[in-house]
């Protein structure tokens, strides 16, 4: 069995199988990417509960696994060349998971790199910006007059939304077959109604992308990974 010990700080989420993928998670919309890919693929794992709090995310134990104290991250007890393996930020995850298994990242390179640039365009564009108006729609950002900075990531979620919408045209999945490009969009789409901004951003004129959500959200392994880990301890 592969020592996992120099991974990890110490047992505040000790492993207790150790010679599966210990997931470090909270089913926000990064996090649950994660959980959906390893119920799509297959692969066991056990998933630990990191909420989002500074007690959890920076404590020494998690930034041992992740130095940028953010969920998710995996480690991996077979990883390449047998050795375990560390990984953090959900799109590299989703990558390095889709390679391992190779499942969900098309059959050719030009196949792989299509829905890797959609990774990059949640990761780069949708989960930021989507982001930024929860955070002044919902959240703290909410009690600024200012205008200027919801009208701002409003506008950007719409025009992001807009290119989202054309490149579904005719298709059923953003790439061509269903993928991590999925995994790694929808998630955030599903969240601009918690954040209460479906109306703000014309949500319903969006038609592809409004039947789009609704084809990935019925995947039986979709409804499973929204609940991992699940949200109370």
């Amino acid at each position: 069995m592969n020592d996992l010990s120099p991974l990890t700080a110490d047992d505040r989420w000790a492993a207790t199988r150790p010679d599966v993928l210990q997931l470090y998670s909270f089913p926000t919309a990064n996090g649950v990417k994660v959980s959906i890919a390893l119920e799509e693929m297959g692969i066991e794992y056990e998933p630990h509960r990191v909420t989002l709090a500074d007690s959890d995310v920076k404590s020494e134990a998690y930034l041992k696994i992740n130095p940028n104290g953010k969920i998710p991250a995996i480690i991996d007890p077979d990883g390449p060349d047998g050795a375990p393996i560390r990984v953090f930020e959900s799109g590299a995850i989703l990558i390095y998971l889709a390679e391992k298994t190779g499942k969900l990242l098309g059959r050719t390179a030009a196949e792989k790199y299509e829905i890797i640039q959609w990774v990059m365009f949640q990761m780069g564009g949708i989960g930021p910006m989507f982001g930024q108006l929860g955070y002044f729609s919902k959240f703290a950002g909410a009690e600024i007059e200012d205008p200027r900075p919801r009208e701002r990531y409003l506008n950007e979620a719409k025009r992001l939304l807009s290119v989202l919408d054309g490149a579904l045209e005719g298709k059923e999945w953003i790439a061509g077959d269903y993928s991590i490009a999925d995994i790694a969009i929808a998630p955030w789409l599903r969240g601009l109604e918690g954040y209460g901004v479906r109306d703000a951003v014309g949500w319903e004129s969006y038609t592809n992308v409004t039947a789009y959500l609704d084809r990935f959200l019925a995947r039986p392994a979709v409804q499973t990974g929204l609940n991992i880990p699940a949200r109370e301890g």
